[in-house]
């Protein structure tokens, strides 16, 4: 397939909910607007799950959120602003299929702390987006707008690709290893995933609880920080920094992961940031690399094994084969194996810490992705980029950050200290001007 430009089109949060709240935008005519893009775009997308009668839903929606905020002063955050919500994440009045084969009433459960969220700050609920099987790896269908023949990513795929082509300025993913940043970089947007447990996620169908995050969506910085005070525990917005970022470059087994083109690009991003004043300051980090990626497996497939004990042996035909295997590798962990790498966890947290402190760095920054989007819908891509920041809980964010040869979008994935998010997108923004990225609408 060749590329399709005008599938990529992503809006500007922040600047859409403020002329929605304006009153600028017309909630029913912004209904209109969607669902008529939604039907155009999506047979070719697929970011979406199929909803009959969607359209009829969000009127509705709009109409009596609309009679609420008659005035102006009274509408909240994200007043009539349109959101997509990976599939893993229960909203009332849609089902929950986990881009499953389950029937949906087995899934189903009390809403999302996210998606109460939401809904409290104004958001009107698109609809579901298409995930990757249980968010492990068998993926769904969604394409990656930028060139259809190539993955999105995943698992939060249908999410990274609904706010790429303009479907929506925010979609909800979540990531237990690489599951927003990857899928953010393929898709060329900002993907933030906070510090772990900074949004609940209670309401969520699990993956592995110890490392599951809930993250975010958007065309830019600036509305992955409105989303995050809307959705994060106790958010208190950074000052914009007076100074350049110092980032640490983790030298060592990690960033040997990334391909010649990923590292060829990673090089140019930080030569523009050097030159915009950004000091970077190589660190051997992660020595033990090999060990950290082999703990993190341990207890993710050892606590997907527990979430589907039940599940798995009531609908087990019904599992696409790549889940299976992974419940089954999870069922063959020692719970002292399961254990042991908890308590190396909290001591990697522990080194990265002292790390950051030594080297006196800002934030980290890394490839987002091993490279580009990969040819074809039967795989997600690597999630190794993310794999020791996910494990440590880390917020991180990912830059759309130039093109490949391809065309295909490249992202920068800056990391923070743990609970230090709110700096993290301070210093994200500073470096955003600096690089190459889709202008959005």
């Amino acid at each position: 397939m060749v590329a399709v430009e005008p599938l990529v089109r992503p809006r500007s949060l922040a600047r859409e909910a403020a002329r929605m709240r304006a009153g600028e935008i017309d909630p029913a005519a912004h209904v209109d607007r969607l669902c008529t893009r939604i039907e155009q775009i999506d047979p070719v997308l697929r970011a979406f799950v199929p909803e009959p009668g969607r359209h009829h839903r969000l009127h509705a929606e709009a109409g009596a959120l609309a009679a609420r905020h008659r005035d102006p002063s009274t509408r909240p955050a994200l007043y009539a602003v349109a959101v997509g919500i990976k599939d893993v994440v229960r909203v009332d009045g849609l089902p929950t299929h986990a881009g499953s084969a389950l029937p949906p009433g087995v899934l189903a459960g009390p809403q999302a702390a996210v998606a109460v969220r939401l809904r409290a700050a104004g958001a009107l609920i698109a609809g579901k987006t298409v995930t990757a099987e249980f968010a492990v790896n068998a993926p769904g269908p969604t394409h990656n707008p930028h060139h259809l023949g190539h993955t999105p990513g995943g698992s939060s795929s249908g999410s990274a690709a609904a706010v790429a082509a303009g479907l929506v300025p925010l979609a909800i993913g979540t990531q237990t290893i690489g599951s927003v940043i990857r899928p953010a970089a393929y898709c060329g947007v900002v993907g933030f995933r906070p510090t772990y447990g900074r949004i609940p996620t209670d309401g969520v169908v699990p993956h592995a609880p110890s490392l599951d995050t809930v993250g975010t969506f958007t065309a830019d910085v600036e509305g992955a920080a409105l989303a995050a005070a809307v959705l994060c525990d106790d958010w208190r917005p950074a000052a914009p920094p007076g100074r350049a970022p110092v980032a640490g470059i983790p030298v060592g087994p990690y960033l040997e992961h990334a391909d010649v083109a990923a590292v060829e690009a990673f090089e140019r991003q930080l030569k523009v940031l050097g030159q915009a004043g950004v000091t970077m300051r190589q660190v051997e980090l992660i020595p033990d690399f090999d060990e950290v990626v082999r703990h993190l497996h341990v207890i993710s497939r050892y606590e997907l094994a527990r979430v589907h004990a039940d599940w798995f042996t009531r609908f087990g035909g019904l599992y696409r084969h790549e889940t299976a295997a992974a419940v089954r590798h999870g069922q063959e962990i020692d719970p002292a194996d399961h254990a042991a790498a908890l308590r190396a966890r909290a001591h990697f947290r522990e080194r990265i810490a002292e790390a950051t402190a030594r080297a006196g760095v800002d934030l980290w920054l890394a490839p987002a992705a091993t490279g580009p989007a990969p040819r074809g819908l039967e795989g997600t891509g690597d999630a190794v980029m993310s794999l020791p920041w996910s494990y440590a809980g880390l917020p991180a964010l990912t830059l759309p950050a130039g093109y490949a040869p391809d065309g295909l979008p490249l992202g920068l994935q800056c990391v923070g200290a743990e609970g230090a998010d709110e700096p993290l997108l301070a210093w994200a923004s500073r470096l955003e001007s600096c690089l190459e990225r889709p202008p959005a609408a």
